[in-house]
């Protein structure tokens, strides 16, 4: 039975269906849609900074190296060597380059390339949750698709049917065997069900449309989309309680927040380093030129060899009151780790709740095409019967057009639960699969 409804479907859609030039599987507009979703692309230029902070954390290690010169000039009066006060022109001329080197960061540096590397993990797991999420969408656009077009070709039937009886009447009217009433209610059920095609006709071109945005088309010239065999879709689901055990395992958007309580750990062990003292190794070179109006010096180059200078030293930082900045930041970083262990928290919650409720649609959806398939036979077979009967006069206009509003309604019906049975199932089945 679901066979021949199938084949009905497939009947009613091939006269309404439009054979482009570029048809688009929905793998294919999954993957197109994930190449240029801008979302996905936001989340790699992020993966992007995230190799940044690596390499800024492991720079962290080296020395730094620096050079200065200064050049200064002084007129006027000024003290001299003989403790008596002269006019006096000087200039001076000074030649430095120091070396830093940290030996003992209190383990700062080491911390914060611990949680740059951590947080690369982090970000590859939001890239794939924004990949994720574009597939979810994606998915939702295409079946819609589908689903407005077959509903177009329901309404089409149902304008081909309200049409057919309108010329039945017609005739009956001219050999004076109907009242002119019977002919004009025909004709309203013609004008109605022409509104219904426009309408449906206009669901589907906005369908169309929101996929092709989703997609993020420039050009939808000739874009059409492939259906979906609905043999492959009705496999037995695994339970809602197996299915949120392994989107908890598996499932990007959780294992991502979860990713971020272990970024607020290492943010919380970074903040405590400010407890720790730190040491540095510094050298330093340097020379200057001095010269005094009217009074003899030696030549630039002598004065830079004799006013040479070499250093050598080690500074050590210990950490005795910084005005509770260090406590205040643990502080900080464990609220953070607070608001992130909640996010998790509440993403679980979500993704059970989304888990189970698509569950119960699809199960619920899946019923009522089983069940469909008999009503939408049935529906038809009562049609066929009273078109028969009016043919014979033993049945009335308006009992036929409640048959056949019946068989619509019923074939309506049976095409919305054939897809939200699909989509539902397609959603579960991504929450279950295994990475």
């Amino acid at each position: 039975m679901r066979k021949a409804i199938m084949m009905l479907s497939a009947a009613l859609l091939a006269g309404t269906m439009h054979i482009s030039a570029e048809t688009w599987s929905l793998d294919s507009c999954i993957n197109y849609a994930i190449a240029h979703n801008l979302d996905v692309r936001s989340a790699l230029i992020e993966r992007h900074r995230g190799e940044l902070s690596v390499t800024e954390a492991k720079d962290r290690f080296l020395p730094t190296l620096s050079a200065s010169a200064a050049q200064s000039w002084s007129f006027g009066r000024g003290l001299t060597a003989e403790n008596t006060y002269a006019n006096r022109n000087t200039s001076s001329t000074g030649f430095n380059a120091s070396l830093s080197l940290p030996v003992f960061q209190g383990l700062s540096a080491l911390r914060q390339l611990r949680q740059a590397q951590a947080n690369i993990r982090t970000l590859d797991l939001r890239v794939e949750n924004a990949k994720d999420e574009v597939t979810l969408g994606i998915m939702a656009y295409y079946l819609q698709v589908l689903y407005s077009r077959e509903i177009v070709s329901v309404r089409k039937e149902e304008l081909r049917l309200a049409q057919v009886q309108l010329e039945r009447q017609r005739i009956l009217f001219e050999n004076d065997k109907l009242p002119e009433a019977d002919v004009l209610q025909a004709e309203a059920q013609v004008a109605s069900s022409n509104v219904a095609v426009v309408t449906a006709e206009n669901d589907y071109s906005l369908a169309m449309v929101d996929l092709t945005r989703a997609l993020e088309l420039k050009d939808a010239e000739g874009f059409d989309v492939e259906p979906i065999d609905l043999d492959g879709e009705l496999p037995r689901l695994a339970s809602a309680d197996e299915v949120y055990r392994n989107a908890l395992n598996n499932y990007s958007g959780i294992l991502a927040a979860r990713s971020s309580v272990g970024q607020a750990d290492h943010a919380i062990s970074i903040a405590k380093t400010g407890y720790i003292p730190k040491l540095y190794f510094n050298a330093g070179l340097g020379s200057n030129y001095y010269t005094m109006s009217g009074v003899p010096a030696n030549s630039f180059s002598r004065q830079l060899r004799d006013n040479f200078s070499k250093s050598l030293g080690f500074s050590l930082n210990i950490p005795i009151f910084d005005a509770f900045n260090t406590r205040n930041q643990v502080r900080q970083a464990r609220l953070q780790k607070l608001s992130a262990e909640l996010e998790l928290e509440r993403q679980e919650s979500n993704l059970l709740k989304t888990i189970r409720q698509a569950y119960n649609q699809a199960e619920g959806a899946e019923a009522q095409f089983r069940a469909g398939e008999s009503a939408v036979a049935s529906a038809k077979a009562a049609m066929d019967a009273m078109t028969e009967k009016l043919n014979y006069g033993r049945a009335n206009a308006t009992e036929w057009e409640q048959a056949r509003s019946n068989y619509i309604t019923t074939l309506s019906q049976q095409v919305q639960a054939k897809y939200e049975m699909i989509l539902r199932n397609r959603i579960l089945n991504f929450y279950n699969k295994v990475r």
